[in-house]
């Protein structure tokens, strides 16, 4: 799940129009039918151990109820449409980068391949690469490492904001096929990484599949299945470390 709003113009015009049989919106629906449709506005993050962890994204919407900007106080993005359609981020910033967030130490949403999903399109196993540097020899490799995801029975609270702010239309319109290479690579990538539910685990491993780092999510969800606060641990298994952060989203009225 890279879940970013930086789509730039030549990103979006580099998109075919025609829309694949598997669209994003249908993999959502067909996992979570009649999904309550909301908007997230805030999501705190607050850290047990170090308040300069703390996070606090701010979505904002215009009259049409389109994302207007994403804030998380130091940078902000700033999304810019022609004819209801997404045409420009300006702006930084990966207010919503679920892994960076809460604090792990890998991109596996952001570089990683799809290597298997579940029955509900949900990425399950994930393929990245992490840089090894050899003092000895002055030399770096890239080495295989792996995420493994679980999710809640409930739907991605991302979706209908990214909805929201024109990147599932976007995203509806790569084709998973034999065409998939003459598409934009970001956007195939975002497409394939996208879950339909939501995370509860990712358990990191060594290029040996060794465990060697996990965040859990223990979330509790209001009465239309969204997540409206949580807790979130993360545990280094290599020094036995463990940082922990509270959630609460906040949604449109």
């Amino acid at each position: 799940m890279k879940l970013k709003l930086q789509i730039t113009l030549l990103t979006v015009l580099a998109l075919f129009t025609g829309c694949s049989d598997d669209s994003t919106t249908e993999e959502f629906n067909a996992a979570n039918e009649d999904a309550a449709v909301k908007l997230i506005t805030n999501l705190y993050v607050i850290s047990a151990e170090d308040g300069e962890d703390n996070a606090s994204v701010t979505i904002n919407y215009d009259a049409n109820n389109r994302v207007s900007s994403v804030t998380d106080g130091n940078e902000t993005s700033v999304l810019v449409y022609s004819n209801d359609n997404l045409t420009n981020v300006t702006g930084g910033g990966d207010a919503l980068n679920v892994e960076e967030l809460y604090e792990s130490p890998y991109d596996a949403f952001e570089t990683g391949e799809v290597m298997e999903y579940d029955s509900n399109m949900n990425p399950i196993t994930i393929k990245f690469f992490e840089e090894y540097y050899d003092s000895s020899t002055n030399t770096s490799t890239l080495l295989e490492y792996y995420a493994e995801i679980e999710y809640d029975d409930a739907p991605n609270p991302f979706f209908y904001t990214l909805e929201a702010a024109g990147i599932i239309a976007v995203l509806d319109n790569v084709e998973l096929n034999f065409s998939m290479l003459m598409e934009a690579p970001e956007i195939v990538q975002a497409r394939m990484l996208l879950p339909t539910n939501n995370i509860k685990k990712i358990t990191y491993k060594d290029p040996d599949l060794t465990p060697i780092f996990e965040i859990v999510t223990d979330y509790v969800y209001d009465s239309e299945n969204y997540p409206s606060t949580g807790t979130v641990t993360s545990t280094d298994l290599e020094d036995a470390s463990i940082s922990v952060v509270s959630t609460t989203f906040t949604y449109m009225e």
